[in-house]
């Protein structure tokens, strides 16, 4: 399967009208519908299956008329014969008037010429919600209904659900008048005020009110004082209710929620019925923003976001209080939605997503990979780095020869989406995700110089890179004028071009629409599904467009005008362990019941599966062909491409280990069976092993548990007592060098310099010693605390300056309404005792904030030491485990090899992780692994176990291997023995035992080349060696089979050898039957041996092994026995 790429289809938009003949209830009575197909068959589609005769009466382009070319819907003419008057069948597309009247209707419509008809109370559309719209507001009402508490509620909802509509019906519904609605995307506030003008405005008596400078220029809306005025001027039944919009970052700018400015004042006094928070998942996480919405009274809040992941995985919001609308709901109303009961679909316009993710590390990953060792930690990056890949050095991809390579695939290999001139004119507008600037800019060099990408436009969509958390809160109004300045670049040279490139690295993902784009390619190691999930929408926005084609008709040149519809929308992902685990995340994550980890197998790949109805994933399968996957593959490829791995490092990989942690639950009972494994790596050298574990503060899992005591007692002994004492002199020297006038947070940060310098003068050097840090670790950990003591110190300071300006606002409220002098001079008099009173709790409440966070800071201090320290420990005994474990995994080859063609085993693709003890015979596996076959289950099932030191029977949770990379890894490992295994093929230039590590016996395999130059030595010393018949060979100490099987090939191979037996079989059966002998030192050798030598093909089962024992011929070397010993074991053959 090729890439297959369509994200357009040809569509005719037609407003048509039928009438029912021979129907009575039907008289008077025309359906008026929409349709981008044919209008006929359309409407047989509707009428066929009740058998009634209809009349078409008139089809008309869905398109104005006044110049504009614009399209529209049926819903916008259904509106406009509503406020015209006409009647409608409830829930239907009928309308009780006359087809040719409605025709008249249909051109004043469409040319714009209907304003004035429309009477002044219906200037406005009437709405009906969808189905899920409906729901959302039932199950909120409902929650609100109930009185639980808290008083909050989120949408779960994807993009273009409709969000701000549903909203305002849902304000309706629970009896609203006054609504705020906070975003912290400042453009979002036109969509708001276009649904209020359009549905809510003209039909509830509501007025729309914001200090929002985004919305500069518009009408339609009052600003504070203008709706003040209103309320003067107008009879107090006209209106009401209010809709008040505002900025996250305008509500912090207020110094009546934190900032500087004196505005929104009447926000904070007002008691609002109900809080909207718009994108709730952005920017709303920090103290500034929780400080501020502490400052808004209201009754209930609405979240609204699309990916709310952060706030599910934190249990923010329970599962009664959360309505959930997925992408996959979505894209199943599309697909159940019927078009001949419920009229035009109006999920139609939405696009499916597909994803094509592409194993891209094959082509490089000699040169990213080498050097990278896995056995550091078992969560280490196994796979392809594409944030190293794309890494820039002065202005230069640091690997530029692979992008270029990368660039020439992508346009010439004809799984890859810019690959033919077809696919190319497909995919005209598409948008490209890196994780740095530089790396934009690098691109953007190389694609201007490609031969195929140069006749694209190429726009640079980004910044200075990614803020940290509370810089993007504070910059989050330049980031949306900067996003609003890179959709104009964007859209300008879509308009001017006919195929262009975005680059970027956050700018574009949220906050604005690209329609035109088809495609999102995925080029940085993004891991947040929130993050993902946000940039593969951006494809996903409806759109449609219109072509003109020339025709020539009667011999002369017509255009035709074609309009086209986005079905389709494309993500391209060149890592595809990450993309799977995303995908799992993002079907599974956003569901309660499976959200975390959790849920079981059979439920996360319902949601998988479900999501992949929708939104199918296509990936390379083991022949690179492009594949559609189902559930059970995206949950197993990303183990697959691990098991690849532990494959590439001969089975000595920790991607074999899972849940190590489990150790601590009984180390005594597993260090007794690890100590009899010997290490297959070293690990790096230190002091602890498993018998240290009981001095660790670990949990049964390995989870570093400090107990507070240890924890406290440690605090008091680096400390000391608690003495306030100390600081109080610097505390009360840096309040009283603050005027009375000085702002607060330079209070919070003379204080905090104050403390900070006392406290690391008194107790640096004694943390630093007794923790053995460095200078570097040291200054990181008392910034820190620093950090932390101006952090709440400003909490104090912020709740100060907002009282202040509270007082100071009503001051001079009342100085403005004073009358005489003595009124005012009194009112002076209050002031001054208020703000001094004020000021006096400011100092106390920073000096109880010292003491309190000064205690925490130690106590938070030792804690995060001691964690370290432990986990330091946990970490070191872990990787003990690990070496010994690897020591285990090493012969697991061996087995495979010796026991994958035994009777059962079904050419060893019977073989796992739960039965691989059942086909290994209990001697050699001892012999072998050093641990008994009993032992391994105790580490791969857990069990039973006494403890030695109190006697006390306990159980051991075991699986400490990863059972699917443990079994997938052994099939790898099958599919390459198949592969390597007919020795008398030439194609390979390696062998199976490449990928054989050495044992604990020291065991190594010699390697072919030396085989083969050893078999070279021993031709040239015998020229004829191989070209006798009789001439019999032995290996006295075999280890592999690869010095037999190179004697056999040339004996095969031998002219004498092939006259003498011309048939291949019967050479075959002579030369392994008569010709070559051998000893295996062991039993698992001589299996590995004998299951190589005659593993070439099935037809060698009809061949005698008698020519190859297991005997030990070292004794009888050392004895001078040899001789005899061959003798006795293959003299007088008959």
């Amino acid at each position: 399967m090729s890439t297959q790429i369509e994200p357009f289809g040809a569509i005719s938009p037609k407003i048509y009208a039928y009438e029912i003949l021979g129907v009575p209830s039907h008289k008077g009575w025309t359906k008026i519908g929409y349709t981008v197909r044919d209008v006929k068959q359309r409407i047989k589609e509707q009428t066929h299956t009740v058998n009634i005769h209809y009349e078409l009466r008139w089809s008309k382009e869905a398109r104005y008329t006044d110049g504009s070319g614009e399209y529209f819907v049926d819903h916008d003419f259904h509106s406009y014969l509503v406020m015209c008057g006409i009647e409608r069948q409830k829930g239907t597309e009928w309308f009780r008037i006359a087809p040719d009247k409605a025709k008249t209707y249909f051109y004043h419509f469409a040319g714009k010429d209907w304003f004035d008809l429309i009477p002044n109370d219906k200037k406005g559309d009437i709405y009906i919600l969808r189905k899920e719209q409906q729901e959302a507001v039932a199950q909120t009402l409902a929650y609100v209904q109930s009185g639980k508490e808290p008083r909050e509620f989120l949408w779960n909802a994807k993009p273009r659900f409709g969000k701000t509509l549903t909203a305002y019906d849902f304000a309706r519904k629970m009896g609203a008048t006054s609504v705020l609605i906070v975003t912290n995307r400042p453009s979002i506030a036109n969509s708001w005020l276009n649904d209020f003008q359009k549905f809510i405005g003209w039909q509830t008596g509501w007025l729309f009110i914001s200090e929002s400078d985004s919305l500069k220029g518009r009408s339609g809306y009052l600003n504070r004082q203008q709706y003040l005025e209103a309320l003067d001027n107008m009879m107090g039944d006209e209106i009401k209710g209010e809709v008040a919009f505002e900025s996250l970052q305008g509500l912090k700018g207020s110094k009546y929620f934190g900032g500087q400015y004196d505005k929104l004042k009447w926000i904070r006094d007002q008691k609002w019925d109900l809080l909207i928070i718009d994108e709730a998942h952005e920017g709303v996480d920090t103290f500034k923003t929780d400080r501020a919405f502490d400052q808004i009274q209201r009754k209930f809040t609405l979240h609204l976001s699309g990916t709310p992941f952060k706030a599910i995985a934190n249990n923010k919001f329970r599962a009664d209080q959360i309505y959930n609308w997925s992408y996959a709901d979505e894209q199943e109303a599309k697909a159940n939605w019927d078009e001949n009961i419920q009229g035009n679909n109006p999920y139609a316009q939405l696009p499916r997503l597909n994803l094509y993710t592409y194993q891209l590390s094959h082509m490089i990953e000699d040169k990213i990979q080498k050097g990278l060792d896995l056995s550091e930690d078992e969560h280490a990056e196994f796979a392809f780095d594409l944030n190293e890949f794309f890494r820039v050095e002065r202005g230069r991809f640091v690997h530029e020869e692979e992008v270029k390579k990368f660039l020439d695939t992508l346009t010439h290999n004809e799984k890859y989406p810019f690959s033919t001139r077809q696919l190319r004119q497909e995919l005209t507008h598409t948008f490209w995700l890196f994780n740095r600037v530089d790396s934009v800019k690098a691109m953007a060099r190389l694609l201007q110089q490609d031969p195929v990408f140069d006749n694209y436009k190429i726009i640079v969509a980004a910044g200075d890179g990614k803020l940290t958390a509370e810089e993007e809160e504070n910059e989050a109004f330049q980031d949306d004028e900067a996003n609003q300045k890179s959709y104009d670049k964007v859209m300008e040279a879509i308009r001017t071009n006919e195929k262009t490139i975005t680059l970027s690295v956050g700018q574009l993902t949220t906050g604005v629409t690209v329609k035109p784009w088809t495609a999102v390619l995925m080029l940085s190691n993004m891991k947040s599904p929130a993050e993902y999930m946000q940039a593969a929408f951006r494809a996903q926005n409806p759109y449609e467009y219109t072509r003109n084609r020339t025709e020539i008709v009667k011999g002369e040149e017509k255009i035709i005008k074609e309009r086209y519809r986005k079905k389709n929308a494309y993500v391209f992902d060149f890592a595809p362990e990450r993309t799977l685990m995303i995908f799992d995340d993002f079907a599974n994550n956003l569901n309660s019941v499976t959200a975390g980890g959790h849920g079981t197998k059979e439920e996360r790949e319902e949601h998988i599966q479900r999501l992949l109805n929708f939104f199918p994933v296509i990936g390379e399968d083991s022949e690179g062909r492009m594949a559609p996957l189902d559930a059970s593959q995206v949950l197993t490829i990303p183990k697959a491409i691990k098991a690849q791995e532990v494959i590439r490092r001969g089975f000595t990989s920790n991607l074999l280990f899972s849940n190590i942690g489990a150790v601590f639950g009984a180390p005594g009972a597993v260090k007794e069976i690890l100590d009899k494994i010997a290490v297959a790596q070293e690990p790096p050298k230190n002091n602890l092993t498993l018998a240290d574990a009981g001095g660790v503060y670990a949990t049964a899992q390995g989870e570093v548990e400090i107990p507070q005591n240890i924890v406290i007692n440690k605090t008091n002994n680096i400390f000391g007592d608690k003495k306030y004492e100390e600081i109080e002199v610097p505390v009360e020297e840096a309040l009283n060098k603050s005027s009375e006038k000085a702002d607060g947070h330079k209070v919070a940060d003379a204080v905090t310099k104050a403390v900070i310098q006392k406290f690391k003068k008194a107790h640096e050097e004694k943390v630093k010693s007794e923790y053995d840090l460095t200078d570097h670790q040291t200054k990181q950990l008392f910034n820190h605390s620093e950090r932390h003591i101006q952090q709440e110190l400003d909490k104090v300071a912020d709740n100060h300056e907002i009282q202040k300006n509270v007082l100071k606002s009503e001051y001079q409220e009342q100085i403005q309404n004073a009358a005489t002098h003595e009124e005012k001079q009194k009112l002076n008099t209050e002031f001054q005792k208020r703000m001094n009173e004020e000021n006096e709790t400011f100092q106390r409440s920073i000096q109880e904030t010292v003491k309190e966070v000064l205690e925490k800071t130690k106590v938070d201090m030792v804690e995060q030491l001691e964690i370290q320290s432990e986990e330091k420990k946990v970490h070191t005994i872990e990787e003990d485990v690990r070496a010994h474990l690897r020591g285990f995994a090493r012969t697991i080859p061996s087995f495979i090899m010796a026991y994958s063609e035994q009777e059962g085993t079904g050419g060893g693709r019977n073989l796992k992780l739960s039965n691989f003890d059942d086909y290994t015979p209990d001697d050699v596996f001892k012999e072998v692994t050093g641990i008994s076959e009993d032992e391994f289950r105790f580490l791969r099932d857990g069990g039973p176990y006494t403890d030695k030191k109190t006697g006390e029977e306990k159980y051991f949770e075991g699986h400490v291997f990863d059972e699917v990379v443990f079994d997938e890894s052994i099939q790898e490992f099958l599919n390459l023995k198949e592969k390597l295994n007919n020795y008398f093929s030439d194609v390979n230039d390696e062998d199976i035992f490449d990928y054989i590590p050495p044992q604990k016996n020291n065991q190594i395999f010699t390697p072919r080349d030396v085989v083969v130059k050893m078999v070279d030595a021993l031709e040239k010393e015998n020229p004829d060696a191989f070209n006798d018949p009789e001439r019999t060979f032995a290996d006295l100490y075999m280890k592999s089979g690869l010095y037999i099987t190179e004697i056999v090939k040339r004996l095969f191979r031998s002219p004498a050898l092939i006259k003498e037996f011309p048939d291949d079989q019967s050479r075959l059966k002579h030369i392994l039957e008569n010709q070559v002998f051998g000893f295996a030192p062991s039993q698992i050798i001589y299996d590995i041996a004998v299951a190589y030598i005659f593993g070439f093909d099935h037809s060698a089962k009809g061949i005698s092994r008698r020519n190859f024992v297991m005997t030990d011929t070292t004794p009888y070397a050392k004895e001078g026995k040899l001789e005899e010993l061959i003798q006795e074991k293959f003299g007088n053959r008959d």
